[in-house]
């Protein structure tokens, strides 16, 4: 597989005398794809039924007659005035306020309305009919962003009256519903399913089992509208046509990632390193965020790649790659020099085939007129152009790549379940459970180890040496027969097995079904504040153990660490370690470290600022900070890209030698 580059384009924007020239000049740097349309509800039917498809046809020809492949968008994100007017039951209700969210921005509609999705499927069809058998249109991106901006959940009427009718055919009758959610607490027991309300505007908390349903629900309708829309283009699309949709990171979509993605060819990724980093560690004090102001935090960029690896099928795309200073973020600083060069041969060594920027010419209008493109709103190559151009040459060094990425030897078992159960029971301010995830593979990835991510339930773990579960917390069936089925030496972290899947305390005592593996019992939780810690003691080594902390009966299983008190916080049974607490860096370092050495994982112990990643033969090393660093290459290796000493903010490839 040949590796490629594209850009967004939005020929809308542009009088159409330009398009040949910015045609030619995308085909001259060297870029392959060009994804158009996403937003262009508007500008294709002015009223229901009334297409105007001639400009896209022209801006599709000229894109096509200068050798470009076109991505077309489908463009439900963003329905029109009219649309809105003629059908005011498609928009969304906001959760926090119980306001019908507005026209004005985007992704303004109610994934409930039946109405808007019979709309949305009628526009998908009609473009996919069209241009279904262009020989200039490769593929298709449905939507986009789907969950983007806090909208998968909505409280208006069409979702109150969808949710009633979801826990009908869940639970068959009221009765076994207000058994499973435990309903005769506080005397919150339902006659009739259309009694049920949504599970918002209360005086305090509602219902927990109350809350999962509604988020499972919400979950299950953004992905009916999703499959709905993936089989409107397939109707009409020619065979070799594929489609993708560009996520945002996974993990704040709220929803069942693999559910959602799981119809397409392949799953695509927006890449937003510096806004992300700085939504991420916004409260992080100066001298922590200052060093990746320009670069993005060492391992969130990765952590995204390889989530969305781990839920494609085969080789992902970077659809939208952010060229220079967003407009969105709180703060929005310029890349470093060679930071869009970095970012790029990133994705590709996390398993990317193609990387497309964001976007061809800075608008000067509208809400993302402070955006950066490739080029500037003057029409003169912005700083990431030399970047790029120096990215055509360097894909052309790395040859053909595989497809499917080699098994990496860890395994990260990442549980939407999990993610429900954090956002539903704040339990301890300090626990959330993407930051858990996050610590464990940054840990990792200090350590110079590749990962996959897995989604819980959804593939086989055989062949991975060590399976690591940060947290399990409402582990299914298959689940805990995927975990049993494996080989490999398993670490489940703290909140695993806390819950039966109707969010109930697991039968038993915690872990629950996860005692098959470590006869643990955790008999009580505490979460403490950040600044008042205890301790773990591990090897004659003292760490900290904070936030969340589970006091447990070990029973027969040999205790691995301990608590300030002497009383086990990890233990283990044959080939399962249960870690009871959240903890620090440097004790997940050194348990990773001894992890992988009873499992012949090698590693390479990093600094703060460099990371490594494997694709095939090739190992690439990243380097973020602003001075030279040596390359951890064995000696011999031939240097495919870069050399022994990686510039500042540079990229070297290196292949070992035989």
């Amino acid at each position: 597989m040949r590796l490629m580059l594209g850009v967004c384009y939005y020929p809308e924007h542009w009088p159409e005398e330009m398009w040949p020239r910015d045609a030619q000049r995308m085909r001259d740097l060297g870029l392959t794809y060009v994804r158009i349309g996403e937003f262009a509800w508007g500008r294709v039917e002015k009223s229901e039924g009334e297409f105007t498809w001639e400009w896209m046809d022209r801006a599709i020809e000229t894109l096509g007659a200068a050798g470009l492949k076109v991505v077309l968008g489908t463009p439900t994100a963003t329905p029109p005035k009219w649309l809105c007017l003629k059908y005011p039951d498609i928009m969304s209700v906001d959760i926090r306020t119980g306001m019908t969210r507005g026209f004005g921005s985007r992704r303004h509609y109610d994934f409930s309305s039946e109405t808007y999705l019979v709309q949305a499927e009628r526009i998908s069809a009609a473009m996919a009919e069209r241009y279904g058998n262009n020989p200039h249109v490769v593929g298709w991106q449905t939507d986009n962003e789907l969950c983007c901006h806090d909208t998968t959940l909505s409280a208006s009427p069409a979702a109150r009256d969808k949710f009633r009718a979801w826990c009908k055919a869940r639970y068959g009758s009221i009765d076994a519903l207000n058994a499973a959610w435990g309903n005769v607490f506080w005397s919150m027991e339902y006659d009739a399913f259309d009694q049920i309300e949504l599970p918002f505007f209360t005086v305090c908390e509602t219902n927990p089992s109350h809350r999962l349903a509604y988020r499972r629900f919400s979950s299950d309708q953004v992905v009916r509208f999703h499959d709905v829309m993936i089989s409107a283009i397939r109707r009409h699309a020619r065979p070799e046509q594929w489609v993708t949709h560009n996520i945002i990171p996974p993990a704040t979509t709220g929803v069942d990632n693999a559910a959602l993605t799981r119809q397409l060819e392949f799953v695509s990724y927006d890449n937003y390193p510096l806004g992300f980093s700085d939504q991420l560690m916004a409260k992080a004090p100066a001298e922590e965020w200052q060093p990746f102001m320009r670069t993005g935090h060492p391992d969130l960029a990765a952590l995204n790649f390889d989530s969305v690896r781990g839920l494609s099928n085969g080789a992902w795309w970077v659809m939208e790659q952010q060229p220079g200073p967003v407009n969105w973020a709180p703060h929005n600083p310029r890349p470093a020099p060679g930071m869009i060069r970095h970012w790029t041969l990133q994705a590709f060594a996390h398993g990317a085939a193609c990387v497309a920027y964001f976007r061809w010419r800075q608008v000067p209008f509208a809400q993302e007129q402070m955006h950066a493109g490739l080029l500037r709103s003057d029409d003169m190559p912005a700083p990431a152009w030399a970047e790029v151009e120096q990215v055509v040459t360097e894909i052309k060094l790395l040859g053909e790549l595989s497809g499917v990425s080699d098994k990496a030897p860890v395994a990260l078992v990442i549980d939407p379940a999990s993610a429900l159960v954090d956002d539903i029971e704040l339990q301890g301010a300090g626990y959330r459970y993407p930051a858990v995830v996050l610590q464990y593979y940054r840990a990792l990835r200090s350590l110079g180890v590749d990962v996959d991510f897995v989604s819980a339930g959804e593939a086989k773990l055989d062949g991975y040496p060590l399976v690591i579960a940060p947290s399990l917390a409402m582990p299914d069936d298959a689940t805990v027969n995927a975990l049993k089925a494996s080989n490999g030496l398993i670490l489940f972290g703290p909140r695993s097995g806390a819950k039966t899947q109707e969010f109930a305390i697991s039968e038993g005592l915690p872990p629950g079904p996860l005692r098959d593996f470590v006869s643990v019992k955790v008999i009580a939780v505490e979460t403490l504040r950040p600044d008042c810690n205890g301790g773990i003691d591990y090897k004659g080594e003292h760490y900290e153990s904070g936030k969340w902390r589970e006091t447990i009966e070990a029973g027969s299983c040999e205790i691995v660490a301990t608590y300030e008190d002497g009383a086990p916080a990890a233990v283990r049974s044959g080939r399962s370690v249960y870690l009871a607490t959240l903890t620090d860096d440097d004790f997940l370092k050194n348990l990773f470290v001894d992890l992988c050495a009873e499992t012949n994982i090698a590693i390479t112990p990093l600094p703060p600022t460099l990371r490594l990643r494997r694709r095939g033969d090739l190992t690439f090393a990243f380097n973020l900070a602003g001075e030279n660093v040596n390359a951890p290459a064995p000696a011999g290796s031939v240097f495919v890209i870069g050399g022994a000493a990686i510039e500042p903010y540079g990229v070297s490839v290196w292949r070992q030698a035989d």
